[in-house]
C-alpha cells in the first residue's frame, strides 16, 4: 500500500472553519496564560512563550496527520496503541514523579505524558476495531469484551500513576463510542447495575487525596484552608468577575496568587474573573462550535471508520471541556482535567492538535473518497 500520495484536492476542500476555531481558542488561551503567570514575575513569564512553541509543534504534527489518508493511519492503529501502552508501562520503570504522581517520562530530551497520547490512540484503535467488526445489530456484552480489554489496560496503568481524571476520560469516551454505534440496552442495564454495586468497593482503591477531593466536593467549606482551598478560591474568582469582568491583568484572585494551578487546571477561573460572564460565555460558544463542527464531520463521513474517529475526538474534547469547567465552578469534583487548547501544557496541546489533524483528514476526504 502507498503510504503517502499527494492529492491537490485536499487543499481545495481544506476545512478552514475547523482550523480557525482551534486557533482562536489557542490564541485566547495564550493571552490568558500570560495573565495567569504575570504576577509570578519575569522569570515565569516565558510560560506563555512556551505555550506558543507547543501550539507550533502541535500544528506541525497536525499537518503531517492531515496529509496522510486516515485509512492508511488506521492500518497501524493497533501498533500505535500498543506503543502508547508500552510507554505507560515505561513510566513506572523510567519515569519521574511530579506533584506526587508518576506520569512523566523523558525520551531524547523531551519530557511528556504518555497518558495524554493514549487518549488519542485508544480512539484510533477502537475505531479500527469497530470498523473491522461491523454489526447490523446492537453490540452485546460478549461482542464488547475485546474492546473493553483494550480500554481496561491503559485505564489501570493510568489509575496506578495515579491520574484518576485521565483514567475516567478513557472510560467515558469509550462509553460514548459504544452508545453512538449502538449497544444492547439490556447489556447497559447489567453493566450499570454492576458498577453501582462495585462503587463502595472502589472507594477503598482510591488514594487518600482522591477521597479528600470527593468529600470536599460535597462540602468544601469543611476545610477551607486545606482540601477545599482550590475550589473555594476558584468559585470566588469566577463569581467576582461579574458580567463584564475586572479587566485584563486585573483579576485579584489571580494577580494576588490566591488561585492555585491558575495556568493549568483552573485557567478558566482566571479568564472568567478578568472577562466576566460575557467572556466565559464567548469561550464556551467557541468550544461548542468546535465540538458541533466535529460532530458534523462525523455524521458526513463516507465510511464508518471516519465517522468513529471524528466522533471519538469530538467526544474527547466535549467531555474534557465539560469536566474542567464543571470542576472550576464547583459542580463536579476536582479530578485534574485540563481545558483543551487553553490550559498550559505541551503533551496535551501536541496530542490535541494531532487529533485536529485527524478531524481535518476525515473532513477533507469525505469529498474525495471514492464511494
Amino acid at each position: 500500500m502507498v503510504f503517502f500520495k499527494f492529492d491537490r484536492r485536499i487543499f481545495q476542500y481544506f476545512d478552514w472553519t475547523l482550523l480557525l476555531l482551534v486557533l482562536c481558542i489557542c490564541a485566547v488561551g495564550i493571552i490568558n496564560i500570560y495573565s495567569a503567570v504575570f504576577s509570578l514575575g519575569e522569570k515565569q513569564n516565558p510560560l506563555y512563550l512556551k505555550q506558543i512553541q507547543w501550539v507550533a509543534m502541535g500544528a506541525f504534527f497536525m499537518m503531517i496527520v492531515f496529509l496522510i489518508d486516515y485509512r492508511i493511519i488506521s492500518d497501524g492503529a493497533y501498533i500505535i496503541y500498543g506503543i502508547s501502552v508500552a510507554l505507560l508501562v515505561a513510566v513506572f520503570l523510567y519515569g519521574y514523579t511530579t506533584n506526587g504522581s508518576q506520569r512523566w517520562i523523558s525520551i531524547g530530551g523531551f519530557s511528556g505524558q504518555p497518558s495524554e497520547l493514549v487518549k488519542l490512540t485508544i480512539i484510533l484503535a477502537l475505531a479500527r476495531y469497530f470498523d473491522d467488526h461491523k454489526s447490523n445489530e446492537p453490540y452485546t456484552l460478549k461482542e464488547l469484551f475485546i474492546p473493553s480489554l483494550m480500554v481496561l489496560a491503559p485505564f489501570l496503568l493510568i489509575l496506578k500513576q495515579p491520574d484518576l481524571g485521565t483514567a475516567l476520560i478513557l472510560i467515558i469516551v469509550f462509553a460514548s463510542l459504544v452508545v453512538f454505534i449502538g449497544v444492547n440496552w439490556k447489556s447497559v442495564a447489567i453493566v450499570a447495575a454492576g458498577v453501582i454495586m462495585l462503587m463502595p468497593l472502589g472507594w477503598y482503591f482510591l488514594k487518600d487525596y482522591q477521597r479528600d477531593r470527593l468529600i470536599t466536593f460535597i462540602n468544601p467549606e469543611n476545610d477551607p484552608l486545606g482540601t477545599g482551598y482550590h475550589i473555594i478560591q476558584s468559585m470566588i474568582a469566577v463569581g467576582s468577575g461579574g458580567i463584564f469582568g475586572k479587566g485584563f491583568l486585573k483579576g485579584s484572585q489571580t494577580q494576588l496568587k490566591f488561585l492555585p494551578e491558575q495556568q493549568t487546571d483552573f485557567v478558566f477561573s482566571v479568564f472568567a474573573e478578568e472577562w466576566g460572564f460575557i467572556g466565559g460565555l464567548f469561550l464556551i460558544i467557541l468550544f461548542m462550535s468546535l465540538i458541533f463542527w466535529g460532530l458534523k464531520i462525523a455524521l458526513h463521513s463516507r465510511d464508518l471508520l471516519g465517522t468513529l474517529i471524528a466522533f471519538g475526538i469530538s467526544a474527547l474534547i466535549s467531555w474534557e471541556v465539560f469536566i474542567n469547567i464543571g470542576m472550576v465552578l464547583g459542580i463536579l469534583p476536582v479530578v485534574g482535567i485540563p481545558l483543551p487548547f487553553f490550559s498550559y501544557g505541551g503533551s496535551a496541546m501536541i496530542v490535541l492538535m494531532t487529533a485536529i489533524g485527524l478531524l481535518m483528514n476525515v473532513s477533507v476526504r469525505r469529498f474525495i473518497l471514492q464511494r
